[in-house]
C-alpha cells in the first residue's frame, strides 16, 4: 500500500489529486471543531456518556466526534446515507425512477440531483430533532427559536457543505468522496483507542489490553481476506474465422467478490437502525409506552443487534441486485460468442450465475454481520470495554482497499498511456 502511494506522488496527474483529497479532508477536520453558535457540548458529552444505545456511539463515530462535541459537521454524512437508501428503494419501487435510471449519464444526474435535495431535507429534520429535545436538556445557554433556528441551519449547511466536499473528491480526487470522508472521521478516533489501551496497561490489565490488540488484528485480518477474496467463473469465447484471420478463442473469467456488496449493507443497516431515536427526538430525550420500548429493542447493544444482523444480510442482496444483473451478463457473453464451459447459453447461464452469486453473497453477509457484532458479543462475554467497533473497522478497512485499489488502477492507466505514446 504505501509503496503504491510512493509510486503515485511520482505521477504529476495522481499527485495533484492526492494532495487536493488531503486538503478537502483536512478542510472536514476543520470544521469538525468549529461548535455551533450558542450551544453548549458538555450537554452532548454527558448524553452520549449516559447513553446505552451504540447506534449514538456508531453515529458519533461517523461524524468524527464532530456530533460529541456539537460542531457544524455535527450530523456528518448520515443525512446523504439516508437519502441515498430511500432513493435506491425507490428507483426499484416507481418504474419512472428506474428508466431515469436506465437513461445513462444523464438519468444519474437526475437521480443524484433528487438525492442531494433529499439529503438537505433530512438534514433539516435531524438538525431539528436534536435541538428541539437536546434543547430541552439545556443544549443551548438560551434555549428560545432563534437558537435553535440559528443551529439548524448551521448544522444543515455542514451536512450539505460534506455533501458538496464528498462529490469534489470523487470528481477531482482519488477514491470515493462520501466513503473517504466516513473513513477519516473514524480514523480521527483512532488516538483516543490507543489511548484507552495504555490506560488499561498503566491500570493493570495488561492481559486485556494484549487480548484487545490480538483481536483486533484478526479482526483487521478477516476483513482484508473478505474484502479481497473473490470467486473466479471460466468463461471461453469461440472462435471466429474472417477470411484468413482468426478472431477470439481466449479464455478468461467474470470475477465475482465474496463481498459483492462492500462496506454499503453495514452503512446502510445502521443508518436505518438510526431513524427511530432521530424520531423521537422531536419529542422527547427519554421515550417512554409502547415507542420507549420499541426503540430500546432495536438498540445494537440490546435486542437490535439480532434485528441489525438480519438488515445487513437484506442489503448485502438488494446492493448486489441493483449493481449486478445475471441477466445483462449472461445476454453480453451470448453476443461476443462467451460461454461458461459446461453451462448453456441463454436461461441455464443465467440461472447458474444466480445460484453461485447467491451463496457468495450468503457468505460475504455473514462474515460482514459476523464483524460487525463481534465486538458487542466479546464486550457481552467477557465483560471488557471494547474500544473499537466491527461496524468502524469494516468500513476503515474496505475503504482504504477500495482506494488503494483506484490509485493502482489509474498508475497502470498512465503506465499504457506512456508505452502507447512511446
Amino acid at each position: 500500500m504505501f509503496r503504491t502511494l510512493r509510486n503515485a506522488f511520482k505521477v504529476p496527474d495522481l499527485r495533484k489529486k492526492l494532495v487536493y483529497t488531503i486538503l478537502m479532508l483536512l478542510v472536514i477536520r476543520i470544521g469538525a471543531h468549529i461548535t455551533v453558535p450558542g450551544v453548549n457540548p458538555d450537554i452532548i458529552r454527558d448524553f452520549i456518556e449516559q447513553s446505552d444505545s451504540g447506534l449514538i456511539s456508531l453515529f458519533d463515530a461517523f461524524s468524527g466526534g464532530a456530533f460529541k462535541n456539537m460542531t457544524l459537521f455535527a450530523l456528518g454524512i448520515s443525512p446523504y446515507i439516508t437519502s441515498s437508501i430511500i432513493m435506491n428503494l425507490l428507483t426499484i419501487a416507481i418504474p419512472k425512477l428506474e428508466e431515469m435510471q436506465k437513461e445513462g449519464q444523464e438519468g444519474r444526474k437526475k437521480i443524484a440531483k433528487i438525492t442531494r435535495y433529499g439529503t438537505v431535507v433530512f438534514a433539516l429534520l435531524q438538525s431539528l430533532a436534536f435541538s428541539l429535545s437536546l434543547g430541552r436538556s439545556g443544549l443551548f445557554y438560551d434555549y428560545n427559536t432563534i437558537s435553535v433556528i440559528i443551529a439548524v441551519i448551521a448544522m444543515t449547511a455542514g451536512t450539505a457543505f460534506l455533501m458538496w466536499i464528498g462529490e469534489q473528491i470523487t470528481e477531482n480526487g482519488i477514491g470515493n468522496g462520501i466513503s473517504l470522508i466516513i473513513f477519516v472521521n473514524i480514523i480521527s478516533r483512532l488516538p483516543s483507542g490507543i489511548e484507552s489501551i495504555i490506560t488499561m496497561m498503566q491500570n493493570r490489565q495488561v492481559l486485556q489490553a494484549i487480548a484487545l490488540i490480538v483481536v483486533f488484528f484478526l479482526m483487521v485480518l478477516f476483513v482484508v481476506l473478505i474484502q479481497l477474496g473473490e470467486r473466479r467463473i471460466p468463461v471461453q469465447y469461440a472462435k471466429k474465422v474472417q477470411g484468413r484471420k482468426v478472431y477470439g478463442g481466449q479464455s478468461t473469467h467474470i470475477p465475482l467478490k465474496v463481498n459483492t456488496a462492500g462496506v454499503i449493507p453495514v452503512i446502510f443497516a445502521s443508518s436505518l437502525l438510526q431513524f427511530p431515536e432521530v424520531i423521537t427526538g422531536f419529542f422527547t430525550t427519554d421515550p417512554t409506552g409502547w415507542w420507549g420500548s420499541f426503540v430500546n429493542i432495536i438498540r445494537i447493544n440490546s435486542y437490535g443487534s439480532i434485528l441489525y444482523f438480519a438488515l445487513i444480510i437484506f442489503f448485502a442482496y438488494f446492493y448486489t441486485a441493483i449493481t449486478f444483473n445475471p441477466m445483462e451478463v449472461a445476454n453480453n457473453m451470448k453476443k461476443n460468442g462467451g460461454f461458461i464451459p459446461g453451462i448453456r447459453p441463454g436461461r441455464p447461464t443465467v440461472d447458474y450465475l444466480s445460484q453461485v452469486l447467491n451463496k457468495i453473497i450468503l457468505i460475504g453477509a455473514l462474515a460482514l454481520a459476523l464483524i460487525a457484532l463481534l465486538p458487542i458479543i466479546l464486550s457481552w462475554s467477557f465483560a471488557m470495554q471494547i474500544t473499537f467497533g466491527g461496524t468502524s473497522l469494516i468500513i476503515v478497512v474496505g475503504v482504504a482497499l477500495e482506494t488503494v485499489k483506484q490509485i493502482e488502477s489509474q498508475l497502470v492507466m498512465r503506465h499504457y498511456k506512456g508505452f502507447l505514446n512511446s
